[in-house]
């Protein structure tokens, strides 16, 4: 008669994380271009067969429209942002600013970041702290005829932010997600016109004279 053993039962522990406030300066001006509602609308039209009809131009409200927007849920006042998603992929992309062993799929699982949530815009936003103005550019339009024509949109020429970052402390260190961001603010960026778009706006880099807080 054989005799079976009792299997020992499997053991897994929590993942490990820790979650930082990390203060970031930008390192130049940053350039913010949201898709607004009128040009969804446009787009949908057009899709629709619709007859597109001439309006007149109005660059305040194409300024204004560029905007990301939070809304506070108290005091109803609104602040600027700019898509979390953009600073985690800057963050991620960074990987390849060093060598094979670490990927950009990697990454993705192990850092994420979260923003602000609100009414004022649809996706998770981090806030931008700076004084914006208008900024008018001659752009180059798609198509066969390569047409010229002008972009209103706000700039940031000073700004700051904090990035709420939660990361895996088993498979990558502290110092490590914050060479990432570093990495990432310099060589990547964020906006329109950033160095991976062969620009030189919106990089940023971890203030070194601010604290960095660890919230878990």
């Amino acid at each position: 008669m054989t005799i079976v053993s009792e299997a020992a039962a499997i053991q897994i522990d929590r993942i490990g994380t820790e979650t930082l406030l990390v203060p970031i300066v930008g390192t130049s001006p940053l350039i913010v271009h949201n898709f607004s509602e009128k040009s969804k609308r446009q787009m949908l039209e057009a899709q629709q067969g619709k007859k597109k009809l001439k309006a007149i131009r109005d660059p305040e409200a194409e300024y204004e429209a560029a905007f990301y927007r939070i809304a506070d849920p108290t005091s109803g006042e609104e602040k600027f942002g700019f898509p979390v998603t953009a600073f985690k992929a800057a963050t991620t992309g960074a990987a390849r600013f060093y060598d094979k062993s670490v990927s950009m799929t990697a990454l993705r699982q192990f850092i994420f970041m979260r923003g602000i949530l609100t009414d004022a815009d649809p996706q998770q936003l981090v806030e931008i702290i700076g004084e914006p103005r208008m900024r008018e550019d001659v752009v180059r339009l798609g198509g066969p005829s390569r047409s010229a024509d002008l972009r209103y949109r706000p700039e940031f020429p000073s700004w700051r932010a904090q990035l709420e970052v939660t990361y895996i402390t088993s498979s990558i260190s502290r110092q490590s997600v914050l060479s990432l961001i570093d990495a990432g603010g310099l060589g990547i960026g964020v906006g329109e016109w950033r160095p991976e778009k062969r620009g030189e706006f919106g990089t940023y880099a971890v203030d070194q004279a601010a604290e960095i807080t660890v919230l878990s």
